[in-house]
């Protein structure tokens, strides 16, 4: 509203309130006086109430004072109170107007929340993660959008954000707990109500998870396959396109695991490892029995898998200089799987990944690993976020309306009445559970490209994410300066911060205020009494909520909240060791390798199979130019083998499909053997 509307109602309710209060002195004095004939004619009679003009008190009081003193006084102070009242509302009006001046935005309106804006924006309701407190109330947000936080180390992220909000949250959560300390304080109270498992690739007590088992069978295998593969060989997150070598790599490992997962008895990341360096064969052998592995079929009609086939195929066909780089550089992503805790640790699971979604009780899982090792399992931990994020948003659980519930209800009632076909069913709608990824130091991850997209949509599957990184800088080294996490995150939680990059971008957040300064000038000689003239001039200038200095020297209790579409809040931060709501939750830890219960069945079992002869001998090519054929070279070096290979003891004899002769495995290597002596092509690469 304009200066010069506000002055002009300020006006009117002036005149009003000395007007009523004058009017109402009038009729109580003409009223106190029995509505005396000698008061005049009123000016209108409503109701057989004779009304008088406003002022008509005056000349009552100046003519008939002396004969009713009493009622005059009265009058008088009824009057004077209206008088009173208009001097208060003109003061109270012109402080207020004063006030609206300086609320001026030609620069920028910034300003700190109020009561009313946390309310507004959702930050005093009684759930969600904790981001601070303010007002003598707790600020938590249990939305569906991201949070990012900026704190530096020691700063009090874990005291005042992470163990606050595990302490509450009722629902499923992925921690990456570098040190150990959140599982220490957080689990005994979360393992009440949830699976609470600690998974440590440093410790062969630890919970299992094996990457390779969350590969479907049937048309999504080739998916989740190319999946692991794709970050297999991007095991710190700092490749952009796939060089050459990378790239036959990727395709080699993703054949390779195919066929472990249908041939071989470990279906491990650690069996393709050792299965692509056995010290036993040559590279092409290897390629040889892939070749030749019955994957789909039977004994009476064999098939290899067609992707496992053209791999293989694809590198039998290039030369020696070729498979040897990529054998290399397939091994090189492969070589953290032979450590033999790691890939103990990775022998079977105790979860999967869909129980933090659809399990009976909520999952709480621990990515724990000591910092010493932090570089070196890096390649793991991105493996297991990748196949979380990717699978946990694959598939929408749409709830129906209130309306499409009915339909149901009436669906089902008249089929359970015979008024329906039979075929017509209807089922329950199923609820998924809500998931908090809490990712401390998450850029010491590496760049993960599927998190960094799905940042946009995965909130629309119940996935919420809690990152917290220490400065800009350290997200832009992991994801570069044209990054889309910032983006996607619209609460952001600020610490006092050393960057200087960091605390200009927060400051921005922050916005421009516009400010009022006065300027005075006088006139007049200097010795003079009193100055004979002084002039006051109000100038608008901008100025940043908080500059890029005080927003690093903001005092140790301090931090800043900016929730998208609500004004910044400058709040308190968190201690939840001086919280007895906190420190009331603190209980002993659980055992932190206990299974849930059927997490160790999968769609692959224990089943291998094996070389069958009709696929050798489809894969046979012709005899050379000396006369003597593979297939003589072969008959002789299977009459050498007599052998069998031996089972392995303390495990069940596997199942193998399409095998008849057990000996074929030995046969190919000796005839890999007598190839290498002769030079003469008796495994039918055609080399």
């Amino acid at each position: 509203m304009k200066h010069g509307t506000n002055l002009f109602w300020q006006i009117i309710l002036v005149l009003l309130v000395v007007l009523v209060a004058l009017w109402c002195a009038t009729e109580w004095t003409a009223w106190s006086l029995s509505w005396s004939p000698r008061l005049g004619e009123p000016l209108v009679v409503i109701l057989d109430v004779p009304i008088y003009v406003p002022w008509a008190f005056f000349g009552w009081w100046y003519s008939f004072d002396a004969y009713a003193p009493d009622v005059f006084d009265r009058g008088g102070l009824i009057a004077g109170s209206g008088g009173v009242a208009a001097i208060v509302i003109a003061v109270t009006g012109s402080i207020l107007r004063a006030r609206w001046d300086k609320r001026v935005s030609t620069f920028g309106s910034a300003r700190w929340a109020e009561g009313r804006d946390l309310r507004k924006s959702g930050l005093l309701k009684p759930a969600g993660v904790f981001l601070g407190q303010a007002q003598g109330s707790y600020l938590r947000h249990d939305g569906p959008d991201h949070v990012m936080a900026f704190a530096p180390t020691r700063s009090g992220k874990g005291v005042g954000l992470v163990v606050p909000t595990l302490l509450s949250w009722p629902h499923s959560v992925l921690v990456h707990d570098i040190k150990g300390e959140n599982w220490q304080l957080t689990s005994g109270w979360r393992s009440e109500f949830s699976h609470c498992l600690r998974f440590d690739p440093t410790d062969v007590a630890s919970a299992h998870f094996n990457p390779l088992m969350e590969v479907r069978r049937g048309p999504c295998e080739v998916r989740d396959v190319q999946n692991i593969a794709d970050i297999l060989v991007d095991p710190q997150g700092k490749l952009g396109d796939l060089g050459h070598w990378v790239d036959k790599a990727n395709s080699l490992l993703v054949g390779v695991i195919l066929h472990v997962l249908y041939a071989e008895r470990e279906k491990t990341l650690a069996r393709v490892a050792s299965f692509l360096a056995d010290p036993d064969r040559t590279f092409r052998t290897t390629l040889s029995i892939m070749l030749r592995t019955n994957h789909l079929g039977t004994g009476e009609a064999p098939k290899v898998h067609p992707v496992v086939a053209e791999t293989a195929r694809e590198l039998m066909n290039q030369s020696e200089n070729e498979l040897s780089g990529v054998l290399s550089t397939a091994l090189r992503f492969l070589s953290l799987y032979r450590d033999p805790v790691i890939a103990e640790v990775t022998s079977r699971s105790d979860f999967r990944i869909e129980d933090l979604v659809s399990g009976d009780r909520p999952l709480s899982l621990y990515l724990v690993v000591p910092p010493s090792d932090l570089s070196r399992t890096k390649p793991l931990m991105r493996l297991i976020l990748n196949q979380v994020g990717r699978r946990l948003t694959e598939h929408l659980d749409v709830r129906p309306s209130v309306l499409a519930r009915s339909k149901s209800l009436a669906l089902n009632i008249l089929g359970a009445c015979g008024l329906l076909a039979p075929q017509v069913s209807v089922s329950e709608p199923t609820s998924r559970r809500r998931v908090l990824f809490m990712l401390d130091e998450f850029p010491a991850l590496g760049r993960l490209d599927f998190f960094e997209s799905a940042l946009a949509y995965m909130a629309g599957y119940g996935l919420k994410a809690f990152l917290i990184a220490q400065s800009l800088n350290q997200i832009e080294k992991a994801y570069g300066p044209s990054n889309a996490i910032l983006d996607n995150c619209h609460v952001r939680v600020a610490f006092a911060t050393n960057d200087e990059r960091t605390a200009k971008r927060i400051s921005d957040a922050l916005g421009t205020k516009t400010e009022q300064r006065a300027m005075k000038n006088y006139a007049g000689h200097r010795l003079a009494p009193w100055l004979s003239h002084k002039m006051v001039s109000r100038q608008e200038t901008a100025r940043q909520l908080l500059t890029p200095g005080e927003v690093m020297q903001l005092p140790a209790d301090q931090e800043l909240v900016l929730v998208a579409g609500s004004p910044p809040v400058r709040a308190l931060k968190l201690r939840y060791y001086e919280d007895q709501n906190f420190t009331e939750r603190l209980k002993e830890e659980p055992n932190f390798a206990t299974a849930i219960l059927g997490a160790s069945e999968d769609d692959w079992g224990t089943e291998v199979r094996s070389i069958h002869e009709g696929l050798m001998q489809a894969a046979e090519l012709e005899p050379d130019g000396e006369g003597l054929g593979p297939q003589k070279a072969r008959d002789a070096a299977r009459e050498r083998a007599q052998v069998s290979v031996p089972a392995r003891t303390g495990k069940p004899q596997a199942k193998s499909r399409g095998a008849p002769q057990p000996s074929l495995f030995d046969a190919l290597v000796q005839a890999d053997s007598l190839e290498q002596a002769t030079g003469i092509d008796l495994t039918g690469n055609g080399q």
